[in-house]
């Protein structure tokens, strides 16, 4: 009876020995086939992001609005006189003066005429002579009772007759000299001159109006641009303390081409937009500012002083407003809740949530929540 239990006990181990290998052997195997996931290296060493630092600095305001370049001022050389157009004597494309000659038409059947009219004064100074003798012997024969008053008075009307065609003379000689003149075409203003419209040999006629050549000032330029109505208030009182900058940048709005300064907004708004029409003047000694070219317009109306600024792209848009990622101790980031005023493409201005020194995260956002630590590119 002994040996049976010794028996079964034996018996009884051997199933429990047998149990636990193969217990050992399902949980080998479910380890190798599930292994427990390794800790990435990105947790470990952080979320690569690039940072910066919020600083406080002084920022200029500007409006913005979309405008045009004009000519200081523009010509447009156009014949007075009619006649062959004889030369040009200027290429296009060039600088020019005030009192160059730009071209010039026939003046031959001009100076014709004002040698005419020299002429006619001449022959009437001469008659005027003889009249004021004739007066003279009249006046002397009438204190001789030799002649009567009539003829005396007579005389005296012809002596103003002859005074009066002198003066008419004189005006026509200074007409024909005119057109003569006129055939002479001079630049009334110094610029550039553009393509040329009418060849020399070909008839121009004053009635017509064609114009020949054009002439434009852009030393300095102009440039023309509008803004919202509700900021022509802060411009007028801006423009009591001072001239205020503009700077013009081109189409991208990133490549300022010119600084000038305000001249003048226009007499009325538009009631069709709402706009008013603003008016600039710029040196543009480099040519960068050409007639017609269409610019973005960026007028100074004040400055905020000692704002806390952060790069444009370090803001966020949640649910509940606008945050930044501020990198804290051990390189983790926390949300940061803010608001932004003024912006540009370079910075935003925080009014509220940070001030100052604090480092800000600009990309690698999306990565990104509470408590997570960054890595900084």
């Amino acid at each position: 009876m002994a040996w049976r239990f010794k028996r079964f006990g034996l018996r009884l181990g051997v199933l429990a020995l047998g149990a636990g290998l193969a217990a050992g052997i399902a949980v080998r195997t479910s380890s190798a086939q599930h292994p427990a996931p390794p800790q990435p290296d990105a947790v470990r060493a952080g979320v690569p992001a690039t940072i910066a630092k919020a600083t406080r600095q002084d920022v200029p305001i500007y409006a913005t609005g979309i405008g045009n370049v004009t000519a200081y001022e523009s010509v447009l050389i156009r014949a007075r006189v009619d006649g062959t157009l004889m030369s040009v004597p200027v290429t296009e494309g060039q600088d020019v003066k005030q009192g160059d000659l730009i071209a010039v038409i026939d003046p031959r059947p001009y100076q014709a005429v004002l040698d005419q009219a020299k002429a006619k004064k001449q022959q009437d100074e001469a008659a005027l002579a003889n009249a004021r003798l004739d007066l003279v012997r009249f006046r002397t024969l009438g204190q001789q009772d030799f002649a009567s008053r009539q003829q005396i008075d007579t005389q005296q009307a012809l002596v103003n007759q002859d005074i009066a065609s002198i003066g008419g003379d004189v005006a026509a000689i200074e007409a024909a000299r005119l057109n003569v003149d006129y055939c002479f075409i001079k630049s009334p203003v110094d610029g550039r001159v553009g393509i040329r419209l009418v060849d020399p040999g070909n008839l121009v006629q004053a009635a017509a109006g064609t114009t020949i050549i054009s002439i434009m000032q852009i030393h300095p330029i102009s440039a023309t641009f509008t803004l919202p109505q509700d900021e022509l208030v802060g411009v007028q009182t801006d423009m009591r303390r001072g001239k205020l900058p503009v700077l013009a940048y081109a189409g991208d709005d990133h490549t300022e081409l010119d600084q000038g300064t305000l001249l003048t907004p226009d007499n009325t708004i538009d009631t069709t937009t709402g706009t008013i029409k603003l008016k600039a003047t710029f040196s543009n000694p480099q040519d960068k500012l050409w007639p017609g070219l269409f610019i973005n317009a960026h007028l100074q109306i004040g400055t905020a002083h000692d704002a806390v600024t952060v790069p444009p792209d370090a803001i966020q848009h949640g649910p509940d407003g606008l945050y930044v990622y501020v990198v804290g101790a051990n390189s983790t980031v926390s949300r940061q809740p803010i608001n932004a005023g003024y912006q540009t493409a370079q910075l935003a201005i925080v009014t509220k949530g940070l001030n100052g020194g604090e480092e800000v995260v600009v990309s690698g956002q999306s990565r990104l929540q509470a408590g997570t630590r960054v890595a900084v590119r």
